[in-house]
């Protein structure tokens, strides 16, 4: 079952994504990278995502508000914003946005495993 189930992961740093998809992957889960919040709108990938992990800071349109894009829009996926500069200010926008689940980069496998358990208990219903 949690192969059916798509994780995008939207980051413009390589490494970081890459790494994040294959971290997702390895897991068990179907996992696409996208480099930027607009090459992810322009997929047509949304409608199948189940979480979407974001990073906070990108050109263009950051995680936050391609979170928020999502919610407007009314195709609202789980979200988990991710940042190599965690600030409180930041995580406290998130947290009233909906987001259910901000990390710090560098972040342990088992804290990301959890925190996309949490978002499709919240979102697609728990995965198998």
């Amino acid at each position: 079952m949690s192969a059916n189930l798509l994780i995008a992961v939207v980051d413009d740093d390589d490494s970081a994504r890459e790494a994040a998809v294959s971290l997702v992957r390895a897991m068990g889960f179907a996992a696409s990278g996208f480099r930027s919040a607009a090459e992810f709108l322009g997929s047509g990938e949304a409608a199948r995502t189940a979480c979407l992990i974001a990073d906070v800071r990108m050109p263009g349109m950051g995680g936050l508000d391609l979170h928020r894009h999502l919610v407007a829009s009314g195709t609202p996926i789980p979200t988990v914003l991710v940042t190599a500069f965690p600030d409180e200010t930041t995580r406290a926008r998130a947290m009233r946005a909906g987001v259910g689940n901000y990390l710090a980069k560098p972040f342990e496998p088992d804290e990301l495993l959890g925190c996309i358990r949490s978002g499709f208990a919240r979102g697609a219903g728990e995965p198998g």
